[in-house]
């Protein structure tokens, strides 16, 4: 799925409303008792009645905050048409006295008016966190590739705008405005005590209309709608619509508490389903624009994956939780510290990992260079390593991330004869250099080929395909197909219910876990 702008489109599901009648008889008995069943359970249990009783008015906290929300306007230059080109003529019959016609005709609107460069326009929203230095905060994609930024106040006072720093990770971005005009600042809240049901008060500029207010509640929390690495949303039912990217969620102390960000909708207006970055997200991450004018993020140098009851049956987890290490990057942090392909990641910095998209944030906000234990589960155990945190964004710049190890870096030996062994439904075979041609296989891998899966197989149903190299099987490695079979059946005789397998697609490693059994 992917995450939908406040300024596009993704087509939800609608259902159909239903109609409820009450009968002028059948229905009043009923309705009474149930009346009156509801004004006992409030006055024997007031907290109840306190929970469920919404503010009898959002008024005064709304003209409280209005001053420090703002609408922000970008332009960007258009692209013109190269010197001497002509708008397209219309389509007229070979010959035809209208084709000289219209060539002149738009010959001489050239001549007569020279091209003047367009301005794109676009409309968002943003809020000031810090008054003295004038700084605001918004989305990214609101200012993106603009060459002009320009912050207007609740009062219309049009500012020019500097950008101080911006993260496509998070789609946040820190302006800096610099006005005598007195302004009105709000601060960040604590966007994890907020709890699903928790009112909550949107203001931005829909539509271009200017500061508009709608209230709501938290809907949902920690939202994955694949807009990022770091997706951890609040989902609101107040109202978000085009326009309101960039700007606060409140919650009822005017501290904010995210960041309203992505709609989903199938006419562009709500639909009651709005996403928020979290104020506790947000609020680092507008901290080290502020003070570095980038992001500076911690780093592991790990790619992982989801751990599926599959996976955790075959490693000896008691529960699917954590993040499991496909591939480590040579020369980062964990490889230094001896995390291996294949450990499952449970806690960092002492802090639980309970599913697999929480680590990336969780390292993201650790100190670079801080030393921190990390719980790793490997073959039946749980191993403490101490790991020093390293930089995301210099790793990036140095290109260490792409880095090859020396190992890899040399040419294998000359790959056996090709030799087929079926397993689980896949046909395997030994790597030849004609397989490596076929299926783009690197000169320095080494494992085993599928050349077939079979339709009905649970290897198919896993997402295994031809061209797949199984680099080990059970955590341990294999170099020929007989390797495979010998583990498939050792782990049968073990009574394990599945097998977990390493396999590379063109240069994608994953795990993947594939039941016992069945062929």
């Amino acid at each position: 799925m992917n995450p939908n702008l406040c300024t596009k489109r993704a087509v939800v599901a609608a259902s159909a409303d239903r109609r409820n009648r009450l009968s002028t008889r059948a229905g009043v008995v009923p309705l009474m008792a149930a009346l009156l069943w509801v004004l006992t359970a409030v006055v024997g249990n007031p907290a109840a009645a306190q929970a469920r009783q919404a503010p009898g008015s959002f008024a005064d906290l709304a003209e409280k905050l209005l001053p420090a929300v703002v609408n922000i306007s970008t332009s960007q230059a258009a692209p013109q048409r190269p010197q001497g080109s002509r708008p397209e003529l219309p389509q007229f019959p070979p010959g035809s006295p209208f084709e000289e016609f219209f060539k002149d005709f738009f010959d001489r609107q050239q001549q007569d008016q020279p091209q003047q460069q367009r301005k794109a326009t676009s409309l968002g929203s943003g809020f000031i966190i810090d008054a003295k230095n004038g700084l605001v905060v918004t989305n990214n994609h609101v200012i993106q590739d603009a060459d002009e930024i320009t912050v207007i106040l609740q009062d219309d006072t049009n500012i020019k705008a500097e950008l101080i720093g911006k993260d496509t990770k998070t789609d946040v971005a820190l302006l800096k405005i610099k006005t005598n005009h007195p302004l009105t600042a709000v601060t960040f809240g604590d966007s994890d005590a907020m709890r699903v049901g928790d009112w909550v008060l949107a203001i931005g500029n829909p539509f271009g209309l200017g500061g508009s207010v709608t209230a709501g509640i938290i809907s949902a929390r920690q939202r994955d709608i694949n807009a990022g690495p770091y997706d951890d949303f609040l989902q609101t039912d107040a109202s978000i619509n085009r326009g309101n990217s960039g700007g606060p969620m409140f919650n009822l102390n005017g501290e904010v508490i995210g960041i309203n960000t992505a709609i989903y909708s199938p006419s562009g207006g709500s639909v009651g389903i709005g996403f928020a970055i979290p104020a506790n997200l947000a609020k680092q991450v507008v901290a080290q624009l502020r003070d570095y004018g980038k992001t500076r993020r911690g780093w592991l140098g790990v790619r992982i994956q989801a751990v599926t009851p599959e996976i955790a049956e075959s490693l000896g987890l008691q529960a699917h939780k954590g993040a499991l290490v496909a591939s480590v990057t040579p020369g980062g942090p964990a490889a230094k510290a001896g995390i291996q392909a294949g450990d499952v990641v449970t806690k960092f910095d002492n802090r639980d990992i309970g599913e697999s998209r929480r680590l990336p944030r969780v390292v993201a906000e650790t100190s670079i260079d801080k030393s921190v234990p990390v719980e790793v589960w490997r073959k039946g155990k749980a191993v403490t390593l101490q790991v020093k945190v390293g930089e995301l964004e210099a790793a990036e710049e140095s290109g260490l991330l792409a880095a090859v190890p020396d190992e890899q870096r040399r040419q294998p030996q000359q790959a056996p004869a090709p030799k087929q062994t079926e397993a689980l439904g896949l046909k395997l075979t030994g790597i030849t250099p004609e397989l490596r041609q076929q299926f783009e296989i690197k000169p320095e891998l080494k494992g085993v080929v599928v050349t077939e899966v079979s339709n009905n197989s649970t290897a198919s149903e896993k997402g295994m395909r031809p061209g797949d190299v199984i680099i080990e099987v059970g955590q341990e490695e294999v170099r020929k197909p007989e390797d495979v079979a010998t583990k498939i059946q050792k782990a049968k005789e073990q009574g394990k219910k599945s097998i977990l397998l390493l396999v590379d697609r063109k240069g994608d490693l994953r795990f993947v876990a594939i039941p016992l059994g069945q062929g």
